[in-house]
């Protein structure tokens, strides 16, 4: 599998992705499990399959896209980005640096996730710190080193997913750098509160919110955006449409709510087959107790 990575890695990205859009149909039509929670995830959100089903070959594309955002070393050294970008946004970025107290950005399984923390090592990693992010490893062995291979380049910081990895975000937030967060992931049992999203409950993460109240640090939403043809990708970054609440259970709501208005921007490009609803996993990891 490493050789066939490293293949797709020297394929141009409009090249990648035209096979990767082909892999999304494929997929969608051999896996019953996938394609059925495809369709439960985006009716749930009011969605009819014809506006939609661009989320087929995007869903494609982003596997298809991965060895060259992960295996091309040559931007690692320098924290350059793997593929082209452009961003009117950046001074959102800046403001929320200036305040001094950190930022935490958070982005759902929409478009280029993977672009946002090559991009933003780029731009701000030099003055600013390194982006941290959380990782948690695969469950195969190749597949854990080559994530994480990818993700140690200049500007750019991962950290378990485990109480270390926490604590490790808390000082990197003091110190006025910026952490990044996938709130619509299904975090671990006793790490999230049941509040809506799209309508219906699911299990959601409490730890930005957390993260949020300890520090003061500034909230950014954003996400990037994957450009037709191969031209690489657009980022998108704004503040929150609210200030959070100082409830926790309406914090981590507020949340939802501004991932949903993202994901409504561009519905093509969102991750539908994603397990949302799920029950969450037992594992013994809270970070009430966490301190910086």
């Amino acid at each position: 599998m490493i050789f066939v990575f490293k293949c797709f890695s020297f394929l141009p990205l409009w090249l990648a992705h035209g096979i990767g859009s082909v892999l999304g149909w494929v997929v969608f039509a051999l896996s019953p499990s996938y394609r059925n929670r495809f369709l439960q995830n985006s009716q749930q959100a009011g969605y009819s399959f014809t506006a939609v089903k661009g989320a087929i070959p995007s869903a494609g594309r982003m596997v298809a896209e991965l060895p060259k955002l992960w295996m091309n070393n040559k931007g690692k050294s320098q924290g350059k980005a793997e593929a082209p970008f452009l961003c009117n946004d950046f001074g959102v970025v800046e403001k929320a640096y200036a305040t001094g107290k950190g930022v935490i950005f958070l982005t759902p399984h929409l478009g280029c996730f993977e672009m946002i923390g090559q991009a933003w090592a780029q731009n701000f990693g030099a003055r600013f710190g390194p982006f941290t992010v959380l990782f948690r490893p695969a469950r195969k062995a190749w597949m854990s080193d080559l994530v994480a291979n990818s993700r140690n380049r200049s500007g750019l910081a991962t950290v378990p997913t485990n109480l270390a990895g926490v604590r490790q975000m808390i000082k990197a937030l003091r110190k006025g750098q910026a952490v990044g967060l996938l709130p619509d992931q299904v975090p671990p049992d006793g790490m999230g509160v049941w509040v809506p999203f799209f309508g219906k409950d699911a299990y959601s993460m409490t730890l930005a919110a957390r993260l949020h109240a300890q520090t003061g640090a500034t909230v950014l939403v954003g996400w990037g955006e994957r450009l037709p043809w191969g031209r690489g990708f657009a980022l998108h970054f704004r503040e929150l449409t609210a200030a959070w609440s100082d409830d926790l259970e309406t914090a981590v709501g507020q949340m939802n709510i501004e991932m949903e208005a993202l994901i409504r921007s561009c519905p093509t490009q969102y991750l539908w087959g994603y397990g949302r609803y799920k029950t969450p996993r037992k594992e013994n990891l809270t970070v009430e107790t966490v301190q910086g």
